[in-house]
């Protein structure tokens, strides 16, 4: 197994969920081995209610919002008025890092894009669209699942989705593995025909590591996220656990971590 393989799996036991079961695991487990001590069963009862106030705090919109906001750096959004003057600006290309496939969709029958590929790739069908850019995607098939045999590439379900409404992708990638390969890739095909400014798509919380990613590889970046961790209900459910705060806590810690070993 290869280093890019374990990643997705050390990571996995680091961030939550897992990381904060394991550690109220780890505490259950001093507090009621044979023989503990009366320190280590206090150590335990330690671990276990931090690790159970984490998990709660981390499955909350509100922190995962809090989050977003602090541990990573800000990239203001494109406004919608601004999507016209991006060829005005020099950018010559709209660019689309793929999120995910949903490999198996039976009511489809092929695969389809994931709903962060899905949201990435409709925003940015719509500002090459706006702004009369050619369009490049860059996706493939992620670390998580490499050495699964044939798996169904995103770039693929991603064509199907931009046809479906009469747009064209200029520029394919169906390789890459992760944003460092993303960058490799759409240096390769678009330096070629002389692109080198681009308007570049994905979530917020994943544009900053992937702005540093294009820009190592030569490319001056605009910036359009999207996908923003904002806050979706009443302000007390803000503070209540829910799929969706996990989710995003997770999604921003591990960029938050990403770049720090970048």
């Amino acid at each position: 197994m290869s280093l890019g393989e374990l990643k997705p799996i050390l990571t996995t036991l680091l961030l939550p969920p897992a990381g904060p079961v394991l550690a109220l695991a780890l505490g259950a487990a001093l507090i009621w081995s044979a023989g503990s001590s009366a320190l280590r069963r206090r150590l335990g009862a330690c671990l276990a209610v931090v690790a159970a106030l984490a998990l709660w705090l981390l499955s909350c919109n509100a922190v995962a919002v809090w989050l977003a906001r602090t541990a990573l750096p800000q990239v203001p959004v494109l406004e919608p008025a601004q999507a016209s003057a991006l060829r005005a600006q020099g950018v010559q290309a709209v660019v689309v890092l793929g999120g995910g496939v949903l490999p198996e969709a039976p009511e489809y029958g092929q695969a389809q894009p994931s709903a962060s590929t899905a949201a990435r790739l409709r925003y940015g069908l719509k500002l090459a669209r706006q702004a009369g850019l050619p369009l490049g995607f860059s996706g493939g098939v992620g670390w998580a699942a490499a050495g699964q045999g044939p798996w169904p590439s995103e770039a693929q379900a991603a064509l199907a989705m931009a046809r479906e409404t009469g747009q064209e992708i200029r520029w394919l990638d169906g390789q890459s593995r992760d944003t460092f390969e993303n960058a490799q890739a759409m240096r390769a095909l678009l330096q070629p025909a002389g692109v080198y400014k681009i308007a570049l798509v994905t979530q917020a919380w994943h544009m900053p590591r992937s702005v540093a990613h294009f820009e190592r590889a030569g490319f001056e970046v605009r910036p359009a996220p999207m996908g923003l961790v904002l806050p979706r209900s009443r302000p007390v459910l803000e503070w209540l656990p829910s799929p969706h705060g996990l989710q995003a806590s997770t999604w921003v810690l591990r960029e938050w971590l990403a770049l720090r070993l970048m």
